[in-house]
């Protein structure tokens, strides 16, 4: 049995004190400090791993003022803050043992536009594309172009001075930043443009205003003969651009950018807005060598291009193998005959539309002779101008850095020297000298980066739960120091230094590091703002953070690698972050999206799952026998006993199970993350795995075993569905439902029921030996109908419709029995249940699907369980068996089918959202069936309907499944005519039909009335 965890790292005494102090003042924020809370933001896209004292989570600048006033009391001078926002930096910048200060979750407004000026000011939690969303309607966009821009915030592109695509003509983020909104360690502030007046003697603000314009205009040679004249610019401390050399004024602006929250908080932003581009043109060149493309590139530049990205045949085929290849593989397609090992994407971009143009005309014409002769190693070229297409390429390109995260095997793609910035002209020596150094260690490795400003990404691949490998990153840390130096370089072009700070000494020399240490003694003299992170006070004897600190590895490694092995798609996950995503239109993470809360997502409950996995190997437990025993069907009176006095346990003991458990229970069993998480991460897998062995100590609550058996019932129910329905029907039967069982809003049962409505159809009825004895070329005309639970009973009509629409083909349609599919139960942790049931359905299925005729089901959901759960859980048990989607079954045949004439009416599909993410080419290709009968159907861009099976109708999920309809849905629906509205999923016709009251058609449906 699942044993008690009742480690939970203790909160420093004195930080409890500060939490309680800092309440009692009026902060109007959040404060956890809850384990699972704690863990959430240990890690973020780096190796490394802090677990902070507590999380706080303010909603104004006041309460963040208030947190430095509270925080400066003489009781509280070793409580230590870091600010926090989107958790996307690859160098630890936002990790700390100390108090974690995220500004994600509520200071994330725009709040102010201003359309003749090109400015904007925002709260520092405002996303990168949120802001673009924002600004985009009056022209303008925001140009530090992340591959993270779906959820990196600006307060942290300031704190790391993040820059990206486009940066030779945009530049980086600190050259957009008009002024910020900056709260000292003594809760004083200042508007760093001086807006708002001067600081007040006595403030920290006044101070460090004081002393660092003094160090800038002083030092004034020194920095300049320092700071290497690079596109990118030293991160951290920017005392060069501190002053203007157009007029000699000083801009405290300036050095706050690249601070990584070292000075200050930053909690607002004026931002400078670049015009949107009236023409974009993206040239796709290919090349024989990666090395070609690197020495090539800048004769790219000097075609006045606007960037020019480069990446590597690694990173192509990665690509390839990954969802996002089918978005762009029309526009990167292979030169025959020719290997591409690497590519330059050069995009030509501006106001004036001609001038574009004729850019690209000179470029191309160049290229064409280039590839005639394969000049500079280029073999091929492709020219994009719609801006659609552009932005699909980018999007392969901004994955790139989560597809090397998914390399197979143990050792994985590891960020520490992955910034390096060298003067372009060098770049193609340096790169030729670093992969020596990286060949001579026998790494693996992919490229891929900037090239038009020198930057080039590499990640070599390491196993840190390896000590040996560990120690042979902090080796190839130290080479590439020395090989920048060599060049001409940084080793942090554009994603800060955080734990390589520690080579700032070194960088900078005795004498100007110690001006580095004056500033922020002048700022922070108690070291109190992410202590570590650049440089510490002077006169201060705190070390900086190093690159040998403890990362995740190091609690990794004491999990029994059979079972790292076993639940790989947690161990795996990297921290990218990917699940963060801001666009509500994205399948992935639904839970996150509407609670803000980092543990539900996949990430978060991946990094738990991890915790857990480690706890339990410290106790002493066999993690996968003790899975084998929760899977047992023959449970002992005992332990159910044991069961019900845990049950009665978890009401006043602390568990860290809880803590996971809770994160799981937010969990939709999407599947999203399964296939958009570049690393795959797959929560329901885990989640399930997780459940299992929860409740073999606790007692599942009632409405778990109301879902389990649902499918079982249900046969049973349709013999009397208005009997059903009629009780279903009373408030009273509602309200003890909802307060007995937890559950809500129970669907009616069809009425006809699916047997009464295809009474009338002259059905084939389902006989094996009448199937069997069929010619090859009688059994093409027929199709076999998998039912599923949820269609064949509560959406009959649905099946109906379906069997009209194959004899409207000339089809002759089969109802097969009804068999249980057992999704719910995988759902829900049964994994035992679940196995005995898949068993039977697999065997039933795959002796049919001997016979040689489709097995075609209506629900996405379902038929893909097959592919997934049932693959998962049965392995090479699975019988040998195929079940088609209907638009997997139609559109090969669509030639054997009578095309129609065009109409102009058009109709709107909501796919479902694991069919769209287990299927990309789902809605394009429903597209392509409507258009061949005569239809024009477009897809509605939506995420998660917030039903997601069973989820919508428990009392504890029921806020937030209205929430997350609210997320994309509802606003979707409210611009288009409901009747023309398609649904692919069933539970998503069922969450239109509960908030909207509208009953949507299946896809299938609207053909047969097409037909």
């Amino acid at each position: 049995m699942l044993p008690r965890l009742q480690l939970n790292a203790d909160v420093d005494p004195v930080v409890v004190r500060f939490l309680d102090d800092l309440k009692t003042v009026g902060f109007t924020g959040d404060i956890e400090s809850q384990y699972s809370s704690r863990l959430a933001v240990a890690t973020d896209n780096s190796v490394y791993q802090q677990l902070p004292q507590a999380v706080i989570l303010p909603k104004t600048t006041h309460d963040v003022a208030l947190i430095g006033k509270v925080g400066s009391k003489s009781a509280y001078e070793r409580v230590t803050f870091s600010p926090r926002g989107g958790g996307t930096g690859t160098n630890g910048q936002s990790l700390t043992k100390g108090v974690v200060v995220d500004l994600s979750r509520y200071m994330n407004k725009v709040l102010e536009i201003n359309e003749n000026e090109g400015w904007v000011r925002v709260q520092s939690g405002v996303v990168k594309d949120q802001l673009n969303d924002a600004v985009r309607p009056y022209g303008y966009f925001f140009s530090p172009d992340l591959s993270t821009s779906n959820r990196a915030t600006i307060g942290g592109m300031v704190n790391t001075d993040a820059s990206g695509q486009g940066s030779l003509k945009y530049g980086k983020t600190s050259d957009h930043v008009l002024s910020l909104q900056a709260v000292f360690a003594d809760g004083s502030c200042l508007e760093s443009d001086l807006s708002h007046g001067l600081p007040v003697e006595g403030e920290f603000a006044h101070h460090a205003l004081a002393v660092t314009e003094a160090v800038c205009r002083e030092k004034r040679a020194q920095i300049l003969n320092k700071f290497p004249p690079l596109n990118r610019f030293l991160t951290g401390y920017d005392l060069k651009n501190a002053i203007n050399e157009q007029d000699d004024s000083f801009d405290l602006t300036r050095v706050l950018c690249g601070a990584e929250g070292s000075l200050a908080f930053i909690t607002e932003a004026k931002l400078n807005l670049t015009k949107i581009p009236k023409a974009r043109t993206l040239v796709n060149v290919k090349y024989n060598t990666f090395d070609s493309a690197l020495r090539n590139a800048p004769f790219m530049v000097e075609a006045k291009a606007l960037s020019v990205e480069t990446v590597d045949s690694r990173v192509l085929n990665l690509a390839k193998q990954d969802i996002v290849w089918h978005t762009v593989s029309d526009l990167l397609m292979d030169v025959p005959n020719k290997e591409m090992l690497g590519i330059n994407m050069v995009e030509f971009a501006g106001q004036d539309e001609a001038e574009v143009e004729q850019q690209v005309q000179a470029l191309t014409a160049q290229l064409e002779t280039m590839v005639e002769t394969e000049e500079a190693g280029v073999i091929g070229f492709q020219v994009c101008s719609d801006l659609a297409s552009i932005g699909r390429i980018y999007n392969m390109r901004k994955k790139a850095v989560g597809l090397l995260g998914a390399a197979k095997g143990r050792a994985k793609p590891v960020a520490f020297a992955e910034d390096t910035c060298v003067p372009p002209e060098n770049l193609a020596d340096f790169i030729s000298e670093f992969r020596v150094l990286l060949d001579s260690k026998e790494l693996n490795y992919g490229m891929f980066g900037h090239v038009d400003a020198g930057v080039l990404h590499v990640r070599p691949a390491l196993d840190l739960c390896d000590p040996m490998q560990e120690a042979l990153m902090h080796e190839v840390s130290d080479e590439v120091v020395k090989l920048v130096a060599k060049y001409g370089g940084l080793m942090w072009g554009e994603h800060g230094k955080g734990f390589r700070s520690e080579y700032g000494p070194d960088f900078f020399g005795e004498e100007l590091f110690t001006e580095l240490r004056r500033v922020k003694a002048a700022f922070d003299p108690h070291n109190k703002m992410n202590p570590g992170k650049i440089c510490t006070p002077l006169e201060s004897d705190a070390e900086l953070v190093k690159v040998t600190d403890t990362k995740r590895g190091f609690y990794d490694r004491q999990i029994d690698v059979q079972v790292r092995d076993s639940f790989k798609q947690a161990m795996e996950c990297n921290g990218n972050g990917l699940c963060f995503n801001y666009d509500t239109s994205s399948p992935m993470c639904p839970s996150m999206k509407v609670t803000a809360d980092r543990r539900h997502s996949p990430k978060g409950r991946a990094g738990l799952v991890r915790e857990w996995l480690r706890q339990l190997t410290e106790q002493g437990v066999d993690i996968l026998d003790l899975e084998q025993e929760a899977l047992k069907d023959n449970t002992p009176l005992k332990t159910m006993v044991e069961r019900v006095r845990n049950t009665m346990n978890k009401r006043h003991e602390y568990d860290f199970s809880h803590e996971v458990h809770e994160a799981m229970n937010g969990c939709l069993a999407c599947k999203a993350c399964a296939s958009q998480c570049p690393i795959k991460v797959d929560v329901p897998s885990f989640r399930s795995r997780f459940l299992n062995i929860y409740y073999s100590r606790y007692q599942r609550p009632a409405k778990d075993y109301l879902v389990a058996n649902i499918e079982s019932m249900l046969p049973l129910m349709a013999k009397a569905p208005k009997v059903v329905n009629a009780a279903l029907g009373q408030k009273w039967v509602q309200s003890a439902t909802a307060k007995t069982v937890g559950y809500v809003d129970a669907p009616l049962m069809s009425v006809p029921t699916l047997k009464n409505r295809l009474a009338s159809k002259e059905l084939q009825l389902f006989d094996i030996q009448y199937l069997e004895g069929l010619s090859s070329e009688q059994k093409k005309q027929h199709v076999l109908i998998v039912q599923d639970p949820f269609t064949s009973f509560y959406d009959a009509e649905v099946v109906e419709d379906f069997v009209t629409l194959a004899q409207k083909l000339g089809k002759t349609p089969v109802l097969l029995p009804f068999k249980p599919n057992g999704k719910a139960l995988h759902i829900k942790g049964f994994l035992s249940r679940f196995a005995r049931e898949a068993k039977s359905t697999s065997d039933f299925l795959s002796m049919v699907a001997d016979i040689g005729i489709p097995l075609v089901g209506v629900d996405p959901a379902l038929v893909l369980c097959y592919r997934d759960e049932y693959v998962e859980i049965l392995a090479d048990k699975r019988g040998d068996f195929d079940v088609l989607t209907v638009h997997e079954w139609l559109m090969p045949s669509l030639g054997d089918f009578e095309a129609r004439s065009t109409s102009e009416e058009m109709w709107y599909l909501f796919a479902h959202c694991t069919e769209k993410t287990k299927m990309p080419n789902a809605e394009k290709e429903w597209g392509a069936i409507f258009k061949h009968f005569g239809a024009a159907l477009t897809s509605v861009p939506v995420g998660c309907c917030g039903m997601a099976g069973t989820f919508g109708h428990e009392v504890d999920k029921l806020q937030m499944s209205k929430d997350i309809f609210s997320l994309s849905w509802k606003p979707r629906m409210q611009d288009l005519p409901k009747e023309r509205c398609l649904v692919t999923g069933y539970s998503c016709r069922s969450q239109v039909k509960r908030f909207e009251g509208e009953k949507l058609a299946h896809p299938l449906q609207a053909l047969a009335k097409i037909l």
